[in-house]
């Protein structure tokens, strides 16, 4: 009798143990989430920030949560510099990083920044979705970063605390805050004004205290940011464009299966298309609320201003990057009467 018990117990461990092989055997892997980092400079409620959002959420979703993206915004990773730092020591992922800053390690994207060298949003994206943003995408592939997107296009307008600009005789000697970019400092100094280049999160304090007298950027930027508390004028001189690319390092990407990067790279460009129209609403609201608020807005006639910064053309033709610089000229005046 026992030893029939003993035979029925064995037979039962037994069968336990061949079913617990059976889950080991046939059981769905279960892999832990991959969490990319990315930093970005702007607030919340910012037009930017909703992209990055978006991609984000885009991301998770289509990957069904094998992929999360973790946002670092309101330069809580650092500036554009810091930010690009930490891109290339590997301990950030992904990044929002400006034509300006990129010009520190692909100084072709000092190209991109020359005033006045595009006609509106339509021909810059034409330029970058063409050859000279393929040329771009690869020299920075060649500095071990992925391109996902030319996130964003963005106008800059000049702002001051002192009177309307209506032509380059009155930005002399007037402090005019830039961003760290070449050529934004080039063209303050080419129509008279003194370039100073502070980080944006002392921008309005710098404009309160008259540490400067002025600044140039989008109308959403000056609108979210409340720089109309701090400026009395905005004169719509649309000397450079504003762009901004999204990227990822070149380890994060590699470590990506082929079907995650082409859910990471699709959820980029839809971001970029969703980026642009925001943007473009974002100025026109910021317009008129603005002109509300009192801030005085006027229009100038943008051909003294063309003269006045035309040489800087000429420096970087005859800079080492010139070829390529006189590439993106004759891509941008394409289809110009």
């Amino acid at each position: 009798m026992r030893t029939d018990n003993a035979h029925k117990r064995f037979l039962k461990l037994l069968g336990h143990a061949a079913l617990f092989f059976f889950v080991l055997t046939t059981a769905v892997p279960c892999h832990a989430a991959t969490t990319l980092t990315l930093a970005h400079v702007y607030p919340p409620g910012h037009p930017t920030a909703k992209a990055c959002q978006r991609f984000a959420d885009t991301v998770k979703t289509r990957s069904q949560g094998r992929i999360l993206i973790k946002l670092y915004d309101e330069a809580s990773m650092g500036h554009q510099t810091p930010i690009l730092q930490s891109m290339k020591n590997g301990s950030l992922d992904l990044a929002v990083l400006s034509q300006g800053s990129l010009s520190d390690i692909v100084p072709e994207f000092n190209a991109l920044g020359l005033p006045y060298l595009f006609r509106d949003p339509a021909t810059t994206k034409r330029v970058l979705d063409g050859i000279i943003g393929q040329q771009l995408v690869q020299k920075l592939a060649a500095k071990g970063f992925v391109m996902l997107s030319f996130l964003n296009i963005e106008i800059r307008q000049l702002s001051n605390s002192v009177h309307p600009i209506i032509n380059p005789a009155d930005l002399v000697g007037l402090k005019i805050r830039i961003p760290p970019d070449p050529l934004a400092a080039e063209v303050i100094s080419a129509l008279g004004g003194k370039p100073q280049e502070i980080n944006f999160s002392d921008l309005y304090k710098a404009l309160k205290y008259n540490v400067v007298d002025g600044q140039e950027n989008p109308l959403s930027n000056f609108q979210t940011y409340k720089l109309y508390e701090v400026q009395k004028y905005v004169s719509l001189t649309g000397h450079k464009y504003s762009i901004y690319a999204l990227l990822i390092g070149a380890s994060a990407w590699d470590a990506l299966t082929v079907t995650d990067r082409e859910i990471v790279r699709i959820a980029a460009n839809e971001a970029a298309s969703y980026l642009r129209a925001l943007t473009l609403h974002a100025d026109a609201e910021a317009y008129r609320d603005l002109a509300a608020l009192g801030v005085r807005i006027n229009e100038v006639d943008t051909k003294p201003f063309v003269a006045a910064t035309a040489p800087i053309y000429e420096k970087w033709y005859a800079s080492p990057i010139g070829d390529f610089v006189r590439a993106v000229v004759a891509q941008a005046a394409q289809g110009q009467e």
